[in-house]
């Protein structure tokens, strides 16, 4: 039985912690980059400035990233958030452009809330 010091087992469980660690970051990383790209295969324009919807019909354009919100509670497909038309707040979700007319496309960029994610 060979002796080991016991800095040499602390720096290997260390090394050993860091890959776990960076496993789990490029999974978190990978899975949103996946459904990101699905929702915009779909006709989302999540990644950037959407259009969104909230509960009472409102249109209006925030800054929509998968997995990143400062000023919102994310809730699933749902984010819980200040909607800037009706002045109240709301849950709200992504519309596809092709679904909206042009006038409420045009009215939802005219309505912008914060421009932070």
């Amino acid at each position: 039985m060979s002796f080991v010091p016991s800095e040499a087992l602390r720096t290997v469980r260390r090394v050993d912690a860091m890959k776990s660690s960076r496993s789990k970051l490029l999974l978190v990383v990978f899975s949103l980059s996946l459904g990101t790209l699905m929702a915009r295969r779909r006709g989302y324009s999540v990644g950037g400035v959407s259009a969104v919807r909230c509960r009472r019909g409102h249109l209006f354009t925030t800054i929509w990233i998968p997995g990143v919100s400062v000023k919102s509670i994310k809730l699933g497909w749902y984010r819980f958030l200040y909607c800037p038309v009706g002045r109240h707040w709301t849950l709200v979700k992504p519309v596809r452009n092709e679904d909206l007319t042009d006038d409420e496309l045009r009215t939802a960029y005219e309505h912008q809330d914060i421009r932070i994610p």
